[in-house]
């Protein structure tokens, strides 16, 4: 991934937490046949002291072929925030000189690794109850595999193909602006708070909020 330096996020804890706030990725594998790289959207998540760089985990439905190809080459995992049209009309320094041309803020965190199967029923099952933890947590009356009868989830089990992933390669990039005056800063979040898309209100954030 090309990240200009005035764009890049080094910090390791800051990117296990960009993970952790968007786990939804773009995992992308070459296709061991010789076609066109494989790509399958999953939610993953990152045990950031297993590693150097942390350790994604993540399951797949076992007929996607995906599931097989994944051990066989390294894989990229990207993670996407909220991203948002720029107009330049909201730049002041265009009032003074018009050098100003439309762009995109956004941003990503791309893992690269080598996945590893999981295939002990207790492992799979852990990981299992570990990603219901993280979408159930948040509610009054969290769902959690004991909710299931014990032959269904068994079931369930033989038709996943679950992995690990540890991270060799860990990249972060934050576009958001910090190439611009101040000035023009401010006038991309009060143009992106004037927006309707709850997506540009949630980059306006990110650039108020970013350290």
């Amino acid at each position: 991934m090309y990240v200009p330096p005035a764009f890049a996020e080094t910090d390791l804890t800051a990117l296990h937490a960009f993970i952790a706030a968007h786990p939804f990725a773009l995992l992308i594998t070459a296709d061991p046949a010789g076609g066109a790289p494989l790509a399958t959207p999953l939610p993953l998540i990152v045990v950031p002291e297993e590693g150097a760089n942390g350790t994604l985990y993540g399951h797949f439905a076992k007929p996607n072929p995906h599931g097989n190809a994944v051990f066989t080459a390294p894989s990229r995992a990207v993670f996407q925030g909220p991203d948002a049209y720029i107009s330049p009309g909201w730049y002041p320094s265009k009032q003074a000189h018009g050098k100003a041309v439309p762009t995109w803020n956004y941003s990503v965190v791309d893992c690269v690794g080598q996945a590893e199967p999981i295939t002990e029923p207790d492992a799979m099952r852990a990981l299992l109850s570990q990603l219901t933890a993280k979408f159930e947590g948040h509610r009054a009356e969290p769902w959690s595999l004991s909710d299931a009868p014990e032959s269904y989830i068994a079931a369930m089990l033989k038709g996943i193909t679950a992995f690990k992933l540890p991270i060799t390669a860990i990249t972060g990039k934050r576009k958001l602006s910090q190439n611009r005056p101040a000035e023009d800063i401010d006038g991309v979040i009060a143009g992106l708070r004037g927006e309707t898309d709850p997506k540009a209100y949630a980059v306006a954030e990110a650039m108020a909020n970013r350290p």
